[in-house]
């Protein structure tokens, strides 16, 4: 158990090193949880990792089973006597998590209920375009009615004071008809851009979520040709051998080893998407610009 757990806390102060130099250049919310999750196995169990700023403090933590197996703070390993004294605020951090993970899911459900939404409000459209002919239909029938009603007047002299009252109220209803035909054609016509609009928004989504694919590519790719150029400049023996890389603006470390300003300068010239933001990569664990991105 010793041991176990010594490898474990030597694992996260290894994680914690880079990753710390990497946040102490890039601004946050004092109050935002930045967290990741990260399942290995040791042992044949399996393990959950996380690392968070929280309050001021950086915590890294594993557990096992969810029981926690080892921990550090602000790079220091906290022995197992002590964990006591830091359940209140890893309770916390825990349950940030769980409730930022369940409102991802319900902005995925809001975003499929959107899209179901706009369907509705067109098909509602349709059917208020189909009632404004309707009532168009039904007012010019009772404006014939009216004129029938006239004639009928002529017709008997008696019934015909009566048929003018029947046949103004007629025209009076058929104008009101009218007015809410006009109304109807009116609403439909909003409930029609309001669709477009919904659609629209749909598509935009869409569209992000494929940009946001791409550049995971992209970088995926230029750290492969990276690794291949550091390889052919014999800055490492082969591609396996990359361990650790960090590059912004200012310098560049492979596998722990600053790069003379010549290396630097070239790879920068080459790989300015790196050189411009916080890069690093640390045992398959890469981030690009402040995105961490996991691979097993």
């Amino acid at each position: 158990m010793k041991t176990n757990y010594l490898r474990s806390a030597l694992l996260l102060i290894a994680a914690t090193a880079l990753t710390t130099a990497a946040n102490a250049q890039k601004p946050g919310k004092k109050t935002a949880l930045n967290s990741y999750n990260n399942y290995d196995t040791f042992d044949g169990k399996g393990r959950e990792r996380i690392q968070t700023d929280w309050n001021g403090k950086t915590y890294q933590m594993e557990l096992a089973n969810n029981k926690l197996v080892a921990l550090a703070v602000d790079g220091e390993i906290i022995p197992s006597t002590k964990w006591g004294e830091y359940s209140t605020v890893i309770a916390a951090i825990r349950e940030q998590i769980r409730k930022d993970r369940i409102q991802a899911k319900k902005d995925q459900a809001q975003a499929k209920r959107d899209q179901e939404q706009a369907g509705r409000d067109q098909q509602q459209a349709k059917r208020d375009q189909e009632q404004a002919e309707r009532d168009q239909r039904q007012a010019k029938v009772e404006q014939e009615d009216a004129a029938r009603d006239q004639q009928q007047a002529k017709r008997d002299q008696e019934q015909a004071s009566k048929d003018q009252v029947q046949a103004k109220r007629d025209q009076e209803q058929a104008s009101r008809d009218q007015e809410q035909a006009k109304r109807d054609q009116e609403q439909a016509s909003r409930d029609q851009v309001q669709a477009k609009h919904d659609q629209e928004q749909a598509h935009l989504d869409q569209i992000q979520a494929k940009k946001d694919q791409e550049r995971a590519a992209e970088d995926q790719r230029l750290l492969k040709q990276m690794t291949g150029d550091l390889v052919a400049d014999h800055i490492i023996p082969n591609e396996d051998a990359l361990r650790e890389l960090s590059m912004n603006g200012e310098e560049m470390i492979v596998n722990g080893v600053k790069q003379p300003e010549s290396v630097f300068k070239k790879y920068s010239a080459k790989y300015p998407r790196f050189a411009q933001g916080n890069t690093s990569y640390e045992n398959g664990k890469r981030q690009f610009n402040g995105l961490h991105i996991h691979r097993n």
